[in-house]
C-alpha cells in the first residue's frame, strides 16, 4: 500500500433507513389488494416457507448428527 491509507467510501444507500415491508397477517381481507400486491404477497410467503423448510432441514441435520454421535 506504499504507506498510503486507502480511503473507504460509503454508499449513500447505507445511510437511508431501510423500508420495512408491511407485515402479512394470515387470514386478513385481501379483497382490496391489486393483482400486483397479491403477487408480491405470494412471493414473500413463498420466501418465508423456503426459510422455514431450510430451518427444519437444519434441525434434522443437527438431530441426526447428535444421534450418530451418541450411538458410538
Amino acid at each position: 500500500m506504499n504507506g498510503r491509507k486507502r480511503e473507504k467510501t460509503m454508499d449513500l444507500d447505507d445511510l437511508q433507513p431501510r423500508k420495512k415491508l408491511p407485515d402479512i397477517v394470515l387470514g386478513e381481507d385481501i379483497s382490496t389488494l391489486s393483482a400486483h400486491e397479491l403477487e408480491s404477497r405470494i412471493a414473500r410467503l413463498e420466501e418465508e416457507v423456503a426459510r422455514c423448510r431450510q430451518a427444519i432441514a437444519s434441525r434434522h441435520a443437527t438431530r441426526s448428527a447428535a444421534e450418530n454421535f451418541f450411538k458410538k
